[in-house]
Parts: C-alpha cells; sequence; structure tokens
C-alpha cells in the first residue's frame, strides 16, 4: 500500500483549514486516512501550523510521500532537516546529541528570520499608518486656514458693514445738527 501524507479540507465555503493526515493514496481527498498528524490554517497571516512532528519524522523516514503543499510544510517545520540529520547519524558522520544541537541551532535562526520578518512588516505598517497620519493633519490644516480665512473675511465684512452703518449714521446726525445750528443764527 502507497501512503501519502496530504491535506484533508474542512471549515466553511471561503474559509478553507485543512488537516495534515497520512491516506492510502488511492483514497478520495476527503476519505478515509490512516493518521492526523496536525492542522493547517492559511487564512492567518502568517499561515498557522500544528504539527506532532515526531509523528510526521516517523511517516516521512517510512516513506510516505507528501504532496507539494505537505512537503513545503514540513520542510518549513523542519522534518526534512531533521531527517537529513538523523541520516548523518546512521551513518556515523555525528551522534544523536550533535544531531539535536544543530537542529536547534537551525530553529533558532529560523525563528529569528520570521521575527526580523514580522518586525519589519509591523514598523512599515506602523510608518504607513504615521505617513496617513499626518497627511491627513495636513488636509486638517489646510480646512481649518480655509475656515479661519472665510471667518476673518466674514467679521471684516461685518466689521465694514457696522462701520459703514455708523458713518451713514453719524452723516445722518452731522447734518442734522450742523444744519441746526446755522439756522438758529439765521433765525436770531
Amino acid at each position: 500500500m502507497a501512503t501519502k501524507i496530504r491535506l484533508q479540507r474542512g471549515g466553511r465555503k471561503g474559509y478553507a483549514v485543512y488537516r495534515i493526515v497520512v491516506a492510502d493514496s488511492r483514497a478520495p481527498r476527503d476519505g478515509k486516512f490512516t493518521e492526523k498528524l496536525g492542522t493547517f490554517n492559511p487564512n492567518t497571516n502568517p499561515a498557522t501550523v500544528s504539527l506532532n512532528f515526531d509523528r510526521a519524522l516517523y511517516w516521512v523516514e517510512a516513506g510516505a510521500q507528501p504532496t507539494d503543499t505537505v512537503r513545503n510544510i514540513l520542510k518549513g517545520e523542519g522534518v526534512y532537516m531533521m531527517k537529513h540529520l538523523r541520516g548523518g547519524v546512521k551513518k556515523g558522520a555525528f551522534d544523536e546529541a550533535a544531531c539535536q544541537q544543530k537542529f536547534d541551532v537551525w530553529k533558532q535562526a529560523k525563528e529569528q528570520k520570521l521575527e526580523a520578518v514580522a518586525k519589519k512588516t509591523a514598523d512599515e505598517k506602523k510608518a504607513d499608518a504615521q505617513k496617513h497620519l499626518d497627511a491627513e493633519k495636513k488636509v486638517n490644516e489646510a480646512i481649518a486656514k480655509k475656515v479661519a480665512d472665510k471667518k476673518a473675511a466674514e467679521a471684516k465684512a461685518k466689521a465694514e458693514a457696522e462701520a459703514a452703518k455708523a458713518a451713514e449714521a453719524a452723516a445722518a446726525a452731522a447734518p442734522a445738527e450742523g444744519e441746526a445750528p446755522a439756522e438758529a443764527p439765521a433765525e436770531a
């Protein structure tokens, strides 16, 4: 019986979540399987993988053939790296402790790379948000300046209108006062 390590679809329409399973190569995608090795959720960023590492390593060493997607997942989790290192132990190149140490160094370097990428993404997102905030502040300042100019123009027009009204009132009152004394000497 040829075994495959493949993905088995689950979840709802438009939100697929997969199980990583070992199944007979002739079984349908969502049919019977021998063992569940973990889950894969591509909907998160980055994709979430939970994997039973020891069992996945066992099946890869036993000759189960993974599909392309599962092979990439297993490589990302380090199953193929551990298989390679265990091959070196079998050949006598180094012992089990050195194998585990090399794997731990590899895993730590991989985690640091992932953290660096996540930090870079977060910094870019923060810088982009700050850029948008600065642009919005400039727009708001321009709008505030226009509103202030408009209010100043309205206040100036109102002041001019009041000054003109006061001038008219003063002009209407001044000739009446100026004519009265002029007429008074004429009557005397």
